[in-house]
């Protein structure tokens, strides 16, 4: 299992370089989100012996769920074996749809936060984040193929979301996130990961935002190439990276 889940990430990180270089890219900028949301937590474990600390779910209880699973299993290893026994933390990434009244229980785990669509939950997200005294990196997650079964906030109204919430306490906004229509052919995601593209650099020119307003997160197992080459600095990979070693989607 270790070996089938190297191997794979070996290849996911040569596609990667690839689709870098074929824009004049450093694969460096592009940052892997290990997404776990079917594997079991030994796969998980696994994963992140292999140094893929990034770990991206898309559901609520399953992330709180692992994520607490996982720095139980760490703890014992650090009881045992010392500080050189134990896997380091894992960045853990909340993907999917983020309701208001599930935001007390991703935030003591989730660093990042990909879902934000509106100025309500970002605003519960601050609260939330006072109470723990923390900062959450959130990205303004935009429904660029408008497609009525997708959350996000719509292109016009992006600009307008960021401007509210770029002021608020213990979040940072760093960037967008889009999700293209499912389709067999990668090049049909093009345009949707090429106009978020256009909107991160119209909103960077009009706006006074700080360096940390840097992320395009987009692209995943069946795009995640053309994602890339259209300025992802994230990508989001489950199927691809799992397959194999257990069941997985992404």
């Amino acid at each position: 299992m270790r070996r089938k889940l190297s191997d794979n990430l070996r290849h996911i990180r040569d596609r990667i370089a690839a689709a870098c270089a074929k824009v004049g890219r450093d694969p460096a900028g592009v940052r892997l989100i290990a997404v776990t949301k079917t594997v079991e937590v030994n796969v998980i474990r696994l994963a992140l012996e292999l140094g893929l600390l990034d770990l991206g779910e898309s559901r609520v209880q399953e992330l709180a769920k692992r994520a607490g699973m996982i720095e139980e299993y760490r703890s014992r290893r650090l009881l045992v074996e010392g500080p050189g026994g134990a896997p380091p933390s894992p960045n853990w990434h909340m993907i999917g749809h983020l309701q208001r009244n599930k935001v007390k229980l991703v935030l003591p785990w989730a660093r990042t936060i990909h879902s934000v669509d509106s100025l309500r939950l970002a605003e519960d997200i601050s609260t939330q984040g006072a109470r723990l005294n923390r900062t959450t990196d959130i990205f303004v997650q935009v429904n660029v193929s408008e497609e009525r079964t997708k959350h996000g906030v719509a292109v016009a109204a992006a600009s307008y979301l960021i401007e509210h919430i770029v002021s608020m306490p213990n979040l940072r906004v760093i960037g967008l996130m889009t999700m293209a229509p499912l389709s067999e052919n990668p090049e049909d995601a093009r345009p949707y990961f090429a106009r978020l593209r256009e909107l991160f650099e119209d909103i960077r020119s009009e706006r006074s935002l700080g360096p940390e307003f840097a992320h395009l997160s987009m692209g995943m197992s069946n795009d995640f190439e053309v994602a890339i080459q259209e300025g992802a600095t994230m990508v989001r990979i489950g199927t691809a990276l799992f397959d194999g070693v257990t069941e997985a989607g992404s």
